[in-house]
């Protein structure tokens, strides 16, 4: 799977841009603030439906703009697909697949990528909220209707929170509203069972492609592991039937997380949270017998998000049977000179690299093919 055609209107920097790509390593070199990382972010946008840079899509617009366009024409198995996203400030997206009008989650799974950028430390060390978003990134990739399940649990989320947020922690909620809170429940129970069940196949299916990427990039020291810490399973301590872990069909999960909220009524009722649900667990990483946030040095924290990106990227791979366009955002810099050869060994399993880099320095030996210099919006390859 390759991208040989790109073309952006009101997109971040560019007003309007038309590049085409070659298979293989492509490099885009530039200064800070040039727009070199914004070319990369608009092809993971048509793959993911997300930036890897900003949770708002409005800041993908130009300034000034109403809406930007990303046209792309992706190449899998020989066959090119002509994709079409208007990203409309305070609007639903619009699509078109080969210029005809397309659903927008019809787009998805059309462009499979992976991206590896310096935030992506943040995987290790920051907060659970990144790594959930890993995780349903990952999810969506790999079975694109879930996306609106993803949409809907966001949505039915706010909802049920600001129901809880409006009793005001009282002590006696009326009858209807409580009818009304039941009926959230349910609603939420069934969107967020089939976000549980997806994420614990997810990782059940990952975890060996992680190890053996960590493996390679640390040199066998240590052995990366992958869990879910769930807020179902700590809401179901003491119970019958609770440590039963995640593995379980989607009605099975439905049902517990009924029993659950019911179980937590008061609690949320007083905190005005939900307090069950995908939206409050995490992914537990491991190195060795240590978690490892808190315990990972740096090296072996930058080791583990390298992992977890090119563990995706070889999940993809062997479900596919393709590989997925591999996106590595300034990434050579941040890297020693250790692990920027083994990761530049492990690009070569990649029909279509994306690099970009400050300087050709950055960039390791042996990472030859198309490069193109970007200067304040403006594309010129190389000779």
């Amino acid at each position: 799977m390759y991208v040989s055609d790109l073309a952006l209107n009101d997109f971040r920097n560019y007003a309007e841009a038309v590049v085409s790509f070659s298979e293989g390593v492509v490099t885009l070199l530039g200064a800070n603030g040039q727009g070199k990382t914004n070319l990369v972010e608009a092809i993971a946008y048509l793959a993911t439906f997300s930036s890897h840079r900003v949770s708002a899509d409005t800041a993908l617009v130009r300034a000034g703009a109403s809406g930007a366009v990303i046209r792309a024409k992706v190449v899998s198995e020989g066959r090119p697909t002509l994709l079409e996203l208007e990203i409309i400030a305070g609007r639903a997206n619009r699509a078109r697949i080969n210029r005809a009008p397309a659903r927008t989650r019809d787009v998805l799974g059309v462009l499979k990528a992976v991206v590896f950028a310096p935030e992506d430390l943040s995987l290790v060390k920051g907060d659970p909220t990144d790594r959930r978003r890993y995780l349903d990134d990952l999810v969506v990739t790999r079975t694109p209707r879930l996306a609106a399940v993803r949409s809907e649990y966001d949505r039915i989320l706010r909802q049920r929170s600001a129901l809880l947020k409006s009793t005001g922690g009282g002590r006696r909620v009326p009858d209807a509203l409580m009818s009304t809170l039941e009926v959230w429940d349910g609603h939420l129970a069934e969107a967020g069972a089939q976000l549980i069940a997806a994420r614990a196949a997810l990782v059940e299916a990952l975890t060996p492609h992680v190890s053996e990427a960590y493996r390679s990039v640390s040199d066998g020291a240590g052995e990366a592991s992958l869990a879910i810490r769930s807020s179902l399973e700590k809401a179901e301590e003491g119970t019958e039937g609770s440590g039963a872990g995640e593995a379980a069909d989607v009605a099975t999960l439905t049902s517990r997380m009924v029993a659950a909220m019911q179980r937590l009524r008061r609690q949320e009722l007083d905190r005005g949270v939900c307090l069950v649900g995908p939206h409050r667990d995490d992914l537990v990483l491991g190195i060795g017998d240590l978690p490892a946030k808190g315990y990972a040095s740096h090296g072996e924290s930058w080791s583990l998000a390298l992992a977890l990106r090119m563990g995706a990227f070889e999940l993809l791979r062997a479900e596919a049977g393709e590989a997925p366009v591999l996106i590595l955002d300034d990434v050579f810099a941040e890297l020693d000179a250790r692990r920027r050869a083994r990761l530049a060994e492990m690009v070569a399993a990649a029909q279509q690299v994306f690099i970009t880099a400050a300087v050709p320095d950055d960039v390791p030996a042996g990472l030859d093919g198309q490069r193109f210099q970007v200067t304040a919006g403006v594309i010129e390859e190389a000779a």
